[in-house]
């Protein structure tokens, strides 16, 4: 799961208030095609359940979407642990590290 970042991969731009993120064409390209995979199972669970599947089936298909999307997590904060986050320290911005903590907090919370 160790995805090729470079420096253009997370760091934001702060427009506003609102920061954004820069991820590469290739980690986009990535976690657009997990997601699409993921979109496609909750549709397949939804037709699941139209059809009366066995519950233990479908709980099966809810447990593996649930580990697909938290490889899309893992994916985003280990690109913006090793660049947002670089940076804003750099910078002297240490308010960076509490924002992590709530976000790795919200994480483990699944």
């Amino acid at each position: 799961m160790n995805i090729e970042m470079n420096d253009e991969s997370c760091c934001g731009t702060n427009e506003g208030s609102h920061r954004k993120s820069h991820h590469s064409d290739k980690v986009k390209n990535n976690l657009v095609t997990r997601l699409n995979r993921i979109e496609g199972q909750i549709r397949g669970i939804k037709g699941m359940i139209e059809k009366d599947t066995y519950c233990d089936d479908v709980i099966t298909q809810i447990s593996a979407t649930q580990s697909a999307l938290n490889s899309v997590a893992k994916i985003l904060l280990e690109g913006h642990l090793k660049t947002c986050v670089i940076e804003r320290i750099q910078e002297g911005d240490h308010e960076v590290l509490d924002e992590v903590l709530v976000t790795i907090q919200k994480l483990m919370k699944k």
